[in-house]
Parts: C-alpha cells; structure tokens; sequence
C-alpha cells in the first residue's frame, strides 16, 4: 500500500520510495532518509505534531508537513 509518511500509523513499518519536495528531499536525504531505506513510526506527539521515527539505527523527530512528502510503501 502505497501512502506518505505522515499517514503511517503508530509501530507501523514501511520503505521509502520517492519525495514530493525536491528541497525538503535534499534536507530528509542528508539525514538518512534515502529510498530503499526502511523506517518505522515509533512516537506521535500528544497534540499529533511532530512525529518521531527510526531510520538509519537513529530516533528522528519530523513535523507533519515534512512527513507528507514522504512517499513510502507500508510492509504487512
């Protein structure tokens, strides 16, 4: 199933495959953020905004907007 990141539900798993922002791609790629690579969403906020997620072996934290252009393929 194929949704962006900030849809992704808590301990749910997924691969990236593309972005929608070129300039915010350039800032998720230097981060660890590549397509192939795995990630998991291991924490909301209370209020929902930002969200925390493991890629690359390290916690980062996203704001929903940057999240959304996130393209990324849910694993079952």
């Amino acid at each position: 199933m194929n949704t962006n990141l900030s849809q992704l539900k808590l301990g749910q798993k997924a691969v990236i495959d593309s972005f929608t922002d070129n300039q915010m791609s350039l800032k998720l790629l230097e981060m660890g953020c590549t397509p192939g690579e795995i990630i998991s969403l291991d924490r909301i906020a209370p209020m929902g905004d930002p969200i925390a997620i493991t890629v690359s072996g390290y916690l980062l934290s996203l704001r929903k907007a940057e999240a959304s252009t996130v393209l990324v393929s849910v694993l079952a």
